[in-house]
Parts: structure tokens; sequence; C-alpha cells
């Protein structure tokens, strides 16, 4: 074996500290820099540790030692890539753990959102059909009511009118049948003497004129002459000249010639007791019976005593504001005790009514065209206004005021 390639190791460890030592730095990638300063020199002078035997390196040694350096770079740099792609891999590992992690809890929380949204939609459903089997319900009803009423409209109030026709006229059959049997028994008593029983159908006659009472109006007896001027010139003055201003319980609103006539009729032609068509609205009902009132109290002063009936208490709030703002009064005129009462019961208006009568005041009865039917116990009154619904129209009674 050749001396020189038995010191080859050694040497070249000598070399590449020498190689360190004046270029500490190397870069990874250029082998060649490291191979041409080789070339450039063509020995390079080593010492041995036990002798100072400096051979000369080949360069065939000089390449084997480059090549073996460059390798154990490009190792080293393949375990640096190698323990970088491994860190990677751990990191991307841990971050598709996470993600797993977070997946599930997604999916955990969105099938528990389904289930709620599942549930809530079922609740909602439930509801909305309670609902609509309610509505359907209420539709029903008044689609039952709507057509009870049309029928009512169509005879109740016909019918109830002729029944009062035939109990008057029989109850006035019976006046005339007792009147006659109370003249014939006067005519046959003999205890009187004969100028006394000539005197007897004077007294009467006397007596006759005196019925009608101040509790008793009357506005079409042909002795009611004043009267009756009185209250044409009263609706000739509401329709020809209002006064908007005027004091309380005067008409305050316009008042027009079909409000003229209306209320004209109802004085003169049904005497102050009668029932009115409706003129198709609340306010328009209000209006007349404001002018029915203004003119009583012009002739009665406060002995009239005004009761409403309307069988909800919308409708009883739909009056007060209406006679508020066409008579000029306020809510100290609405009570049980003051100038109108409000009612939502006929039983209890006619027993205030009844009151009032045996007080020597005078009730005015006004009844909304709301009521179906009308009580028998108010037509005793002396005065009273009903609105009747119209039969060929379906009357909506919640307008708005």
């Amino acid at each position: 074996m050749n001396p020189e390639e038995s010191q080859t190791p050694e040497q070249i460890d000598e070399w590449l500290e020498q190689i360190q030592e004046q270029k500490p730095t190397v870069e990874n990638s250029s082998v060649e820099s490291v191979v041409e300063p080789a070339a450039q020199t063509p020995s390079i002078d080593t010492q041995a540790d036990d002798t100072n035997f400096e051979p000369l390196i080949s360069n065939s040694e000089v390449a084997d030692s480059e090549k073996s350096t460059a390798e154990s770079v490009v190792q080293l740099e393949a375990e640096q890539r190698l323990a970088e792609l491994q860190r990677t891999e751990t990191t991307l590992k841990e971050e598709i753990a996470n993600l797993q992690a977070s997946y599930k809890t997604l999916q955990a929380q969105l099938s528990e959102t389904q289930s709620s949204l599942g549930r809530l939609v079922q609740e909602s459903l439930a509801q909305l059909e309670q609902r609509k089997q309610a509505l359907q319900i209420s539709v029903e009803q008044l689609e039952r009511r709507q057509e009870r009423i049309r029928n009512e409209m169509r005879t109740t109030f016909a019918g109830a009118s002729q029944d009062l026709a035939i109990r008057v006229q029989g109850f006035k059959d019976y006046l005339t049948g007792s009147l006659q049997d109370l003249a014939a028994a006067a005519e046959q008593l003999q205890l009187m003497p004969a100028v006394v029983e000539r005197e007897a159908p004077i007294v009467i006659k006397e007596v006759q004129p005196d019925a009608p009472q101040p509790g008793t109006p009357q506005f079409a007896q042909q002795q009611f002459q004043d009267t009756t001027k009185k209250i044409r010139r009263l609706i000739d003055q509401y329709r020809s000249k209002p006064d908007y201003y005027g004091p309380p319980w005067q008409l305050r609103r316009t008042f027009e010639p079909v409000h003229a006539e209306r209320i004209a009729d109802w004085f003169f032609s049904q005497g102050g007791r009668g029932a009115l068509r409706t003129m198709g609205s609340r306010l328009q009902n209000i209006l007349i019976a404001s002018a029915a009132i203004s003119i009583l109290h012009r002739l009665y002063g406060d002995r009239i005593r005004t009761l409403v009936l309307a069988n909800t208490p919308e409708r009883l709030g739909e009056w007060r504001r209406g006679l508020q703002d066409c008579l000029g009064i306020g809510r100290p005129d609405f009570g049980p005790d003051r100038g109108v009462v409000l009612f939502e019961t006929a039983e209890a208006l006619a027993q205030k009514a009844d009151r009032l009568v045996k007080a020597k005041q005078l009730p005015l009865i006004i009844i909304d065209d709301s009521e179906e039917q009308i009580s028998l116990a108010m037509l005793q009154f002396p005065l009273w206004l009903a609105f009747a619904p119209d039969p060929k129209t379906v009357k909506n009674y919640n307008d708005d005021f």
C-alpha cells in the first residue's frame, strides 16, 4: 500500500480544518466553490502529527474529499428538510385533530339546532292549527249570526210592530167597550135628580181634556197648535240657521232636509212614540236623536231625561261622544241623576223610566239600531224613539264614529 494513501484521512481532516479557517461559511448549493480553489492549487502542504512528513494530496483525493463533503452537506440539508417536514407533519396532524374536534362539535350543535327548530316548527304548526280552528269556529258563528240577523231584520221588527198594533187595537177596543158599559150603567142609575144627571156629561167633558197631563206630551192633536208651531220653527232654525256655538242642549251640527223630514215625522205623525228607519250610520242616527232631545229641552226644560239603550259598551261610548258633540254637553251631564243615562239592558232602562214617571219627569227613550228586539215594557212610556235596521242592507254595527 502506498504510504500516502494510508495517511489520507488525517491529511484530509487537517485540510478541511484549514479550509474552514480560511472560509468559515460554505454555501449549501455551490459545491463548485469548494472545488475551484483546489483546482487552482496543485498541491497543499500538510504536516503529520508524529513526523515532519508533508506529502502532497493528489487531485483525485481532493475531489473525493470535496464529494464526500458535498454529500455530507446534502445529507445535512436533507436531514434538516426531513426534520422540518416532520415538524410540519406534526403541526398538520394537530390542526387536523383540532378541525375534526371542531367539526364534531359543530355537527353536534347543528343536530341540536335542527332538533330545536323541528320542535319549534311543530309547536308553531300546532298553535297555528289551533288558531285556524278557532277562527273557523268564529267565522261559522258570525255567519250564523249574520243569517239570523238577516232573518230577524226581515221578520222580527215587522212582526213586533204588527203584534204591538194588535195589542193597541185590543186595548182600544177594551177601553171603548168599558166606556160604553160605564155610560150605560150611569144612565141606569136613579140615585140623583134629573138636573144632576144632565150635568154629569158636562163634568165628563171637562175632565176629558185634562187627561193629557204634562207627563204625557201630545204633538199631533188640534189643541196643541202652539207646540206644533214651536217645534216646526225650531226644526227650520236647525236646518237653515245652525248655531255651532250655542248653549248646551241646543243642536250644534248641520241639519239636512232629510234629517228634518225624519224628525218632523216622528213628532207629528207618530206623536213622539215610534220607530224611524236607520240613516245607515250611527252618527246620522245620533244627529236625529240630538235634534229631538234639543227640541224637547226647549219645550220641557230639565224635566226631560234621556235614556239611551245599546247592547255593548262600545256603542254606548259612541252615543256618549256623539251627544256631547251634537249638543255641546260634557261628561257631568251623563249619570243616573243627570240629563242622559246609558243602559245595556232593557229591563234596567224600564225600571229607571218608571221611577222617573213617578217623580213627574219625562223619560225620553232612545233605542239603538243594533237592538234585535224591542221590549214591550218600554213602549208604555210617553216618549220613545227607536232606530230600525234597514232590511234591504246588512248594517255594520261597528262603524267608526
